[in-house]
């Protein structure tokens, strides 16, 4: 059985200024411009408002309670408890860009999510090369607002061998709040550390390229051999008629006996 430890809210009572806000849409960036963050207030049997809030005063607190502890809002003469949820950030600077305000009765449960934190060693990654892996960072609580844990740890010491996993039905929980995520859902588990392996690279074919020498300057190619970038072809007379025999006329050529030379005209 793995062993879980649950840090509940001990803090001292967290309270936040907001005032009313009158403008949307496109004004919003001056609004930021201002050092204000636009958020809303809703819940059940409570009318949306919208607000805003100081930006650094919403950092310091969203760094304490962030998503699981109450936070006391201060609008003109009210109270309001609230949970922070939905917190909007630019992609690039971080920064803040909106927030919602979940109202909250005091006296009745909630459901909500709450971070784990893994605590302790496990001597199946220390001692024989596994390697951890966290398949569950978030768990579904539900509790009064007061009781909400910080966070769940849960020790893997119990992890001694590579295959080994903890699941949720696992974690021990209190009478103070119950975990809903299901029972079945493996949190962490350690498994054989595998290299990659790397398929070497192929060297492409090069094929070799065929220099022909060529003369010297000045120096005549040798007997039927081409000319440099020239293609052998049949040589012709000045009255552009081939001088090359055809086949037939080589085969008949070849064989034949040659005829004897006319007498000259005038002698017998």
């Amino acid at each position: 059985m793995a062993k879980t430890k649950q840090n509940n809210n001990k803090d001292d009572k967290l309270t936040l200024l907001v005032e009313p806000r009158l403008v949307f849409g496109k004004k919003l960036n001056r609004l930021r411009k201002e050092g204000k963050t636009p958020a809303n207030i809703y819940g059940p049997d409570f009318k949306s408002t919208a607000v805003s809030v100081e930006y650094k005063d919403l950092l310091k607190i969203y760094k304490v309670a962030r998503e699981t502890s109450v936070v006391y809002l201060m609008l003109k003469s009210d109270q309001i408890p609230v949970l922070i949820k939905n917190i909007q950030k630019h992609p690039v600077s971080d920064q803040i860009l909106h927030v919602d305000f979940r109202k909250i009765d005091l006296a009745q449960k909630v459901q909500t999510e709450v971070p784990i934190k893994i605590i302790g060693q496990s001597a199946a990654v220390t001692q024989k090369g596994g390697v951890l892996l966290t398949l569950t960072e978030i768990l579904l609580v539900e509790a009064l607002p007061t009781d909400i844990p910080k966070n769940i740890e849960v020790d893997i010491a119990s992890l001694t061998e590579i295959g080994q996993e903890i699941k949720v039905s696992q974690l021990k929980t209190s009478a103070k709040f119950e975990i809903k995520t299901l029972s079945d859902k493996v949190v962490v588990s350690v498994v054989e550390h595998k290299e990659e392996s790397v398929t070497p690279e192929t060297a492409p074919t090069v094929t070799p390229e065929v220099i022909t020498a060529k003369p010297e300057e000045g120096e005549v190619p040798a007997e039927g051999a081409p000319a440099e970038g020239v293609k052998s072809s049949p040589s012709k007379t000045a009255g552009g008629k081939s001088t090359a025999k055809t086949p037939d006329a080589k085969s008949s050529s070849q064989g034949k006996p040659a005829q004897p030379a006319k007498p000259a005209a005038g002698k017998k």
